[in-house]
């Protein structure tokens, strides 16, 4: 595939101040790169290695950002090997001249030497989205989880270790802007060394996030197939995609992350019509633990898109999907799959009256009973059996309540809201009746009375 762009490095032997006799010599392409994505800014940290052929004396490598999204104020280079016969004096941005850097490098022995070269970039995104596929039985579901990165940076990378950051970072300049700005420091009077502007916002930025990745621990593999591995300092979280993928600039690569196979699961449908109307809306709940079979690395937030095992030939059928946030370990999720048709949850009020008349010294009403007598059929037309929560909310705190029919909990919620829990077998119906006593006014007072 032909490179849209590619970072152009130059070693330059020089003679003298001058740029006259200089022999140019083509940097070798990277041995190594790694890529630290965050998600919470347009914000990436690029760590390559690459060996240099040095001459005895005075070196220049000429580097070139042009047409991509690289930050020139982030540069850094240090030597690998031989740290202490290799000096890079400075990195100075000539004048009138855009795009382009020069390392001037004092060297005190020739042959090759292994570099890093670290910068920032913008550009490169991700995401992560998730596949669960319930079995018939809908106990269990297969989980699987993939990350999507895109990579519109202006520069490719080829063989690239993978590692995505989830958490806040205080960015005090756009990556974005700092990489189109016409010149790195301003107007392009003179050369600026870099030992000048040390204290640029996009340098500490940059120490700051290397420091981060350098004091994680080391990645843990887990086998195959491509796992993301977790390690947590702070308020970051750093996952590793497993081995190493070439991402091309202006493609989208989707990486898979786990495949876990019988998470258990629970199914639960839920009617509540202050938050829900006139629908039952499923939910599907599951723990990240160990027992789950999850549990060995927190979960990043993204969409699951849920399906069910149709038949024996593999075929799926759409269940609904939810958007979560990032799941810790040990912790329950429970995610909302929208409202369905199949079970129904149907209230009737049967009567209102009111009664107990409380009167004032005028002969005004000051309190009152309201009492409502609600019959409620929940009906399931799945073959399989399910379990639902009709959860009943009163207008008043001050309330009594008396319940007959066909159901399997009743648990009072708070001051204001009961719940009732019905299993239904597959085809099956149930219904239950409740009628509730509102104490209105003065009458509250003898509620408070009787409840004490």
């Amino acid at each position: 595939m032909r490179r849209i762009i590619t970072t152009t490095f130059i070693i330059v032997a020089i003679s003298s101040v001058g740029l006259a006799k200089v022999d140019l010599v083509t940097l070798p392409t990277r041995d190594t790169v790694q890529l630290t994505i965050y998600n919470s800014a347009d914000m990436t940290l690029v760590r390559e290695s690459r060996a240099l052929t040095l001459k005895e004396g005075k070196n220049s490598l000429q580097f070139s950002w042009e047409n991509t999204l690289i930050d020139p104020t982030s540069l850094e280079m240090l030597p690998k090997a031989n740290a202490d016969k290799i000096n890079i004096a400075e990195l100075v941005y000539p004048p009138r001249v855009r795009n382009l850097g020069l390392w001037n490098i004092e060297s005190g022995i020739s042959g090759k030497v292994p570099v890093e070269i670290t910068y920032l970039t913008s550009g490169l995104s991700w995401r992560a989205f998730y596949m669960g596929t319930l079995t018939k039985d809908e106990k269990t579901m297969r989980l699987q989880g993939y990350v999507r990165v895109t990579n519109n940076s202006g520069e490719d990378y080829e063989n690239a270790q993978t590692r995505l950051i989830v958490g806040t970072v205080h960015v005090l300049d756009e990556i974005a802007e700092l990489a189109r700005r016409q010149y790195p420091y301003g107007r392009p009077e003179e050369i600026v060394p870099i030992d000048e502007i040390q204290r640029s916002k996009s340098m500490v930025l940059k120490r700051e996030m290397v420091k981060i990745d350098m004091e994680l621990p080391a990645p843990m593999y887990l086998g195959k197939p491509k796992e993301i591995t977790k390690e947590g300092l702070s308020e970051y979280f750093l996952y590793t995609i497993e081995g190493t993928e070439t991402i091309p600039t202006g493609w989208s690569k989707r990486l898979i992350s786990f495949d876990i196979d019988q998470v258990p699961v629970v199914n639960l449908y839920k009617y509540e019509e202050e938050r829900y109307g006139q629908n039952v809306v499923r939910f599907l709940s599951f723990k990240n633990d160990q027992e789950h079979k999850l549990g060995q690395t927190p979960i990043p937030g993204g969409v699951l898109k849920v399906y069910r095992a149709a038949d024996e030939q593999g075929q799926l059928s759409y269940t609904g999907q939810s958007e979560f946030k990032y799941i810790p370990v040990d912790e329950d999720v429970e995610l909302n799959l929208g409202s369905v048709a199949d079970v129904v949850v149907e209230p009737k009020i049967m009567e209102f009256k009111t009664d107990n008349y409380r009167f004032d010294n005028r002969g005004n009403i000051s309190g009152w009973d309201e009492i409502r007598t609600f019959t409620i059929e929940a009906r399931n037309t799945r073959d399989i059996a399910v379990k639902i929560e009709i959860q009943r909310n009163f207008d008043s705190a001050y309330w009594n309540l008396e319940k007959s029919g066909d159901f399997d909990q009743f648990e009072k919620v708070d001051m204001d809201t009961v719940k009732f829990t019905l299993n239904l077998q597959g085809r099956s119906a149930k219904t239950f009746q409740y009628t509730v006593r509102a104490y209105r006014g003065t009458r509250q007072d003898d509620f408070r009375e009787s409840s004490q």
